[in-house]
């Protein structure tokens, strides 16, 4: 029996190994977290994330949420800076960073509930920018 091709196989087989296992290293990890369900934010809700900054949630899909984040300076120089209304989030003013569209994990929300909901007529002129619609 003509052995020859046993070599170009075993490459052939080595090369396919050298490609897929790089590829599965490369996929991001889920951050720690602790034991329990996951929060559970919904799409219009005012949250904190772990790190303090608070934010919208434009959807959720799974265990990943889009967000818009949410600060207390007004910036006329960027077109997707969008006021909340008064005491939606703390006594001072809070705008909505449009422009600045993140994908966190769930697991980044803060344990606790969320800080409110927006209002819907604030909700309206955001919604279609999560990507994902309603919550999943």
């Amino acid at each position: 029996m003509d052995t020859s091709w046993w070599p170009a196989a075993a490459a052939v087989v080595a090369v396919i190994l050298l490609v897929l296992i790089p590829r599965r290293a490369r996929r991001p990890a889920e951050p720690p977290h602790g034991p329990g369900p996951p929060p559970r934010p919904e799409a219009g809700e005012l949250w904190t994330l772990a790190d303090g900054r608070r934010c919208l949630v434009l959807g959720v899909r799974g265990h990943r949420a889009r967000i818009a984040r949410i600060t207390g300076k007004y910036d006329d120089r960027s077109a997707g800076v969008i006021p909340l209304p008064p005491g939606v989030v703390g006594s001072r003013g809070a705008f909505v960073e449009a422009e600045r569209v993140l994908e966190v994990s769930v697991w980044e929300f803060k344990r606790a509930r969320p800080l409110g909901t927006v209002d819907p007529a604030v909700w309206d002129e955001l919604k279609g920018l999560g990507g994902l619609g309603s919550s999943d």
